[in-house]
């Protein structure tokens, strides 16, 4: 029996969810990293400066951002999987649009330390260079994905929730303006949902 079938539909979707959760949270343990507004490290010990270990964190949370657009992308290639170009490039632009401020959230505490605008820039840039990089990989596997396809959508998806709930959310919520972050989320939200709508 076809277990993506029937009744046995959600079982992709359960375990690749969780692994998603289980390999973010494994990243999250091991990589040393530091987030904007924290004293404390995270992850393995570390001698990397402040200002590394921020590097690390936003590329550590880039890394399924990358994954889906590339799985979309290659369910599309892959065809009859019910995905489309328009859906793919939807994604694409949300997740474009908030890789500009997070960029900067890089660049900022670079410049701060003393290097030059230039390097600042470019590492900011640097940070969501895994995007492209596991985007490029999953299609030039989209072939081999295709058995597999309900376990790597749900896999990225649960990588995802868990940057939202584990980092995302908790600091937009730091600080005397909570609402702003609020409202980003809300808008934020809302420019996927015409994205979706309009392109989909």
């Amino acid at each position: 029996m076809d277990m993506t079938e029937g009744n046995y539909k959600w079982v992709p979707v359960t375990i690749g969810f969780m692994l998603g959760i289980g390999f973010l949270l494994l990243l999250d343990v091991l990589v040393p990293h530091q987030h904007v507004d924290s004293k404390e490290p995270e992850g393995l010990k570390s001698n990397y400066k402040k200002s590394t270990k921020l590097l690390f964190a936003v590329t550590l949370h880039n890394i399924p951002e990358g994954m889906t657009v590339g799985v979309v992308l290659a369910g599309f290639l892959i065809g009859n999987t019910g995905m489309t170009i328009s859906g793919a490039l939807a994604l694409a632009v949300g997740i474009a649009l908030q890789n500009i401020p997070e960029g900067a959230i890089v660049s900022m505490p670079l410049k701060n330390e003393g290097l030059t605008k230039k390097r600042s820039f470019v590492y900011g840039s640097l940070s969501g260079i895994v995007e492209p990089i596991g985007s490029v990989i999953t299609i030039l596997f989209a072939q081999l994905v295709v058995q597999i396809l309900p376990y790597l959508l749900s896999f990225a998806a649960g990588a995802m929730i868990y940057v939202v709930a584990d980092e995302l959310i908790p600091e937009s919520q730091e600080g005397k303006h909570t609402n702003i972050g609020t409202i980003g989320l809300a808008v934020g939200f809302l420019v996927m949902m015409i994205l979706d709508t309009t392109l989909g």
